[in-house]
């Protein structure tokens, strides 16, 4: 990261919640979609073979439930 973009982070994190949110809108919808998209396809099929390659188990959506809940119940 450069020293620009950490000088814009600190002072974007100093807007009030709104402005913050409309700037967040603004640089969401400048990036490119396809783009995007691309790259979820290539994530999700990257973990599809993580799981078929047996390098990844996947965890039950109860078990996950499970745990987030005693999580926050500490």
């Amino acid at each position: 990261m450069t020293a620009a973009l950490k000088e814009i982070a600190t002072t974007v994190e100093q807007l009030p919640t709104k402005d913050r949110a409309y700037l967040a809108e603004r640089l969401l919808a400048s990036l490119d979609e396809g783009d995007l998209e691309q790259q979820w396809a290539g994530e999700a099929l990257r973990r599809r073979d993580e799981v078929r390659s047996g390098k990844v188990k996947p965890i039950p959506a109860a078990e996950v439930y499970r745990r987030i809940e005693n999580l926050l119940a500490k």
